[in-house]
């Protein structure tokens, strides 16, 4: 297990579950009856071995687990990992939210394979729900959004699909589970760090020398940075691209760079409304994959940076919120291009150094935030994707609020549309929905100041 993956199970606590999300809606393609056990019984069958991915679980040892290695189930109980749901009447999309709110605060049980699915049926308009959450130590984002596209079809007719973990692995002896690893693993991983430190230092005397703003502990305190509960709220939202892409042609922007604009515009108001915006500019934390838009989609663990980027929030201009966000990731793009991946690592393991302050057994003195929010935007298929007579309608993300961070927006562009995750502490955020209400003036707003 490498560090970064090995630090997203040292992380976790009941308040603070590590596993990434989504919510998936597909629709019969044709007239279909019990589409929903159809779906799950495909989920469930197969004979094929379960890739190795989907067998990990931590390993047990004098501890009561191990954040080092993994052990591999050779017996993984696919029924536990796969259940089917139905929502009760009257199948609203507010029921089907209010269930991924619950199934998405509770923790992975580490004696198994760290990751769980949930097919849904009842919704009223006649689609099916598809909740998947998996443990950030075995995928990040990217890497579980590529294993999913790998298993749909570009084909509607196409009635071969087979779920994920039933994808043929390489063959080979799986890990023996006993202690006697232990210590060559754990050599192993030394081996990995120390070969990396003298580069990873290389890159630190670079940054220190050229910092990009924004910079860590910079950012001022809001009601998004305090201490949360495990309890979660979940708000879904899809717009059209080509309105954003629309907004961005307008104004040299990327479709990220109006993701963010969009999340500025929505923040300010929400913060506006609870008489809580503060003075500065919220600053956002935005994940940057490292992996090669080539990488085999059955590549797992993390490969993952960090980026920080000024919202601009104090401003009520739309126009200018977004020019302060272009300028502030071209800023971040830039420091980055010049640095190897290790590097990169180097300098996101400083911008995201103070997300793990609060699980330190000491007190520590109070300071500004690291960052405000996370703000993710994951790539998704650009074409219609089908699971045998099942078309996916739109896939949201849900991911992992923090300690200090307690909202996490991410987004996904699949098909023709940017689909918005928001999960936030149910406790510290109230009213989360007002958020996607944000989001659409946010659009607007941008979209006027483009024509003005």
């Amino acid at each position: 297990m490498s560090p970064l993956d090995s630090m997203f199970l040292l992380l976790e606590s009941r308040e603070h579950p590590m596993h990434v999300g989504g919510l998936s809606l597909f629709r019969p393609t044709g007239a279909q009856e019990d589409s929903a056990r159809r779906l799950y019984r495909d989920l469930i069958s197969g004979d094929d071995e379960l890739a190795r991915v989907f067998r990990r679980r931590p390993a047990r040892g004098f501890a009561s687990f191990s954040a080092v290695r993994w052990d591999h189930d050779d017996d993984v109980d696919i029924e536990y990992h796969v259940r089917l749901l139905s929502l009760p009447a009257p199948g609203r999309v507010r029921e089907l939210l209010e269930l991924v709110s619950m199934l998405h605060g509770s923790l992975l049980d580490r004696h198994r394979p760290l990751w769980e699915v949930y097919v849904i049926d009842g919704l009223a308009d006649g689609r099916i729900g598809l909740y998947t959450k998996t443990h950030h130590a075995l995928m990040d984002g990217v890497a579980t959004v590529r294993t999913w596209q790998r298993a749909l079809s570009r084909d509607p007719g196409d009635r071969s699909c087979v779920a994920p973990w039933r994808r043929p692995a390489r063959r080979g002896t799986a890990p023996s589970a006993g202690l006697s690893r232990l210590p060559s693993e754990a050599v192993d991983t030394i081996g990995r760090v120390g070969t990396a430190i003298p580069e990873m230092i290389g890159g630190a005397f670079d940054l220190a020398r050229s910092f990009p703003e924004p910079r860590p502990f910079r950012a001022p305190h809001t009601m998004f940075n305090v201490a949360i509960t495990g309890a979660r709220r979940f708000a879904a939202q899809s717009w059209p691209l080509p309105r954003l892409r629309a907004v961005g042609e307008r104004t040299g922007s990327t479709l990220n760079d109006i993701v963010l604009a969009m999340c500025s515009g929505a923040l300010r108001r929400y913060l506006l409304a609870e008489d809580a915006l503060p003075p500065e500019p919220l600053i956002a934390m935005v994940p940057v994959s490292l992996r090669a838009a080539d990488e085999d989609a059955s590549a797992d663990g993390n490969a993952v940076g960090a980026a920080l980027c000024d919202l601009g929030t104090e401003s009520d201009d739309a126009a200018e919120r977004l020019a302060r966000i272009r300028a502030s990731m071209a800023r971040a793009k830039t420091t980055m291009a010049r640095l190897t991946p290790l590097q990169i690592l180097g300098l996101s393991a400083i911008n995201v150094a103070g997300v793990a302050l609060p699980a330190l057994p000491a007190r520590v003195p109070r300071m500004n935030p690291p960052f405000n929010i996370v703000i993710s935007n994951i790539p998704g298929a650009a074409e219609p994707r089908y699971w045998n007579g099942l078309q996916l309608d739109a896939v949201y993300p849900a991911s992992i609020p923090l300690d200090g961070q307690a909202v996490n927006i991410t987004t996904i562009s699949s098909g023709a549309a940017m689909h918005f995750g928001i999960v936030g502490c149910r406790r510290s955020v109230p009213h989360l929905q007002r958020l996607l209400t944000g989001l659409e003036e946010a659009l607007a707003e941008l979209e006027r100041s483009v024509d003005a």
